[in-house]
């Protein structure tokens, strides 16, 4: 197929760069999903050891990116269900 092989990308230059983003966003996309799996509050891979694994977020943060510091904020007590 061309423009797959190294020496037609090599031939067309143009193409190293959509490659290069193409790789950085399959790599970033199954990074991000791995992470959803992984720490997620909501996602319980043992459910019988943990059944409600969101208690242990009660009094944490779950964000990808904290801009401010919320720490300092004075915490509401959530009602337990």
């Amino acid at each position: 197929m061309q423009g797959m092989s190294m020496k037609s990308i090599l031939k067309n230059p143009s193409l190293i760069p959509l490659f290069t983003c193409f790789g950085i966003g399959l790599v970033g996309s199954a990074a991000y999903l791995l992470r959803l799996a992984v720490a997620n509050p909501d996602v319980s891979w043992q459910p019988k050891k943990n059944p409600e694994p969101w208690q242990a977020y009660k009094n944490k943060e779950y964000k990808l990116i904290s801009i401010a510091d919320t720490n300092k904020v004075d915490k509401v007590k959530i009602p337990e269900y």
